[in-house]
């Protein structure tokens, strides 16, 4: 018995130990990535001027391994207890672009200070991380849809103020004081934006959705003038810049018709159709188009197709009349 208790101590010891030490090299295994290097530096503007709060993550690029600090008033920072090797520093802070860089880790000597310099977002891309202007102005969208213009603008302007480097804005400040009624100020927000677009960017074509909505605004400010030739002129040049939209073909299409040049509203009304085959608007115009002209078979064929089209359409009726007068003229 004796003998039999002495083996199974023995062999119990032997046991813990090894387990001992399957611990101790896991143990070492997880940690072999620490040590006793330290990396101090600096997180920097691109003027040279310190940025407090920046979150700095360093990683061992051999494992899983990572601290964290933050840099003080100063823009300094100071993480220790790393081992030998190659480690990853990465360094983010709101409105500011994400940088990294890698450097290696030595226990032995000290480590070169690591510098650091972030970009400050401008434009969209600081728009896109500033989730309270984002909401701001969505919120100048919905007063807009809603039809309060004043509140919209106030907003826009509030908007602007802090951002601007985003002219565009001026588009939707633009379309409020139309919506208003105040031409002026609709007329000399959109200018501005074609103003910017070529300081800017050098040409239209460079911002063709922008310059495209500039445009059609300052055409429909010179429609709401009665001054049918800068309306003329301006819808002209918003397709030049954007030759594959409906409305502009159509509204140019309605200056020539308004002004008694037949042959040239057709040609905008089919292109009109041309882009959108399957927008009733300009099917319904062509009809009443060509009735003007005297093509008594063409206004039927537009006007028939207009209401077979869009059966619910308000204008259905009106157009239905022209169909019967035309065909007890053809009788």
């Amino acid at each position: 018995m004796q003998l039999w208790k002495g083996r199974f101590l023995s062999g119990l010891i032997i046991a813990l130990c090894f387990c001992s030490i399957l611990v101790l090299a896991a143990a070492g295994a997880l940690q072999e990535n620490l040590g006793r290097g330290r990396i101090s530096g600096s997180v920097l503007d691109e003027k040279g001027n310190p940025i407090e709060g920046a979150k700095v993550v360093v990683q061992s690029l051999t494992d899983k391994t990572r601290m964290d600090a933050m840099s003080d008033s100063k823009g300094r920072f100071t993480v220790g207890g790393m081992g030998s090797g190659a480690w990853g520093i990465s360094v983010t802070r709101d409105g500011y672009a994400p940088s990294s860089l890698e450097v290696n880790v030595s226990q032995l000597r000290p480590n070169p200070p690591a510098i650091i310099a972030l970009k400050k977002l401008a434009g969209v891309e600081a728009l896109k991380a500033d989730k309270e202007s984002s909401a701001l102005f969505d919120k100048g969208n919905q007063l807009y849809a809603q039809g309060d213009y004043d509140g919209a603008i106030k907003i826009f302007e509030e908007f602007m103020a802090k951002y601007p480097e985003i002219y565009q804005v001026h588009l939707n400040l633009g379309s409020n004081y139309l919506k208003k009624g105040d031409l002026d100020k609709a007329e000399s927000e959109f200018q501005l934006v074609l103003d910017k677009t070529i300081q800017t960017l050098g040409a239209y074509a460079k911002d063709p959705n922008g310059s495209f909505r500039a445009f059609s605004g300052l055409g429909e400010v010179a429609l709401k003038k009665s001054d049918f030739d800068a309306a003329q002129k301006d819808f002209q040049q918003a397709l030049q810049i954007s030759p594959l939209d409906q409305s502009a073909a159509y509204n140019v299409g309605e200056i020539f018709f308004s002004n008694q040049k037949i042959d040239e509203a057709i040609k905008y009304f089919e292109l009109s159709i041309q882009i959108k085959k399957d927008w009733s608007k300009p099917y319904n115009r062509l009809g009443v188009v060509y009735l003007n002209k005297g093509d008594y078979a063409k206004a039927l064929e537009y006007l028939n197709k207009f209401v077979e089209m869009d059966p619910a359409n308000p204008e259905v009726p009106n157009a239905m009349a022209m169909i019967a007068a035309i065909e007890k003229i053809k009788k």
